[in-house]
């Protein structure tokens, strides 16, 4: 059994700390986005500059769903390219 101050478990703990960070981070990147790309099309026109900049933005609206196709073709080249490494 190891003991608390053992560094396997301060590795442990940075790892879960690290984590938490970069979900976090995550988090908050995709709140942002979500709130640029739909939410703000869906409010009232705003008077405040920033607000109104994003409403009057289209390009991540239509940056994410044209992605989605590239990204299907790259996830099946790389099944493809690992499948074929692995029996050759």
């Amino acid at each position: 059994m190891r003991s608390p101050s053992s560094p396997s478990s301060s590795s442990s703990s940075s790892s879960q700390l690290w984590g938490c960070f970069f979900v976090t981070i995550g988090s908050v990147f995709f709140v942002g986005f979500f709130f640029a790309a739909v939410i703000s099309k869906l409010l009232p026109p705003s008077h405040n500059a920033l607000i109104s900049s994003i409403q009057n933005d289209w390009y991540y609206c239509f940056l994410v769903p044209l992605t989605l196709p590239v990204l299907v073709v790259a996830v099946y080249f790389h099944w493809i390219s690992m499948k074929l490494f692995k029996h050759a």
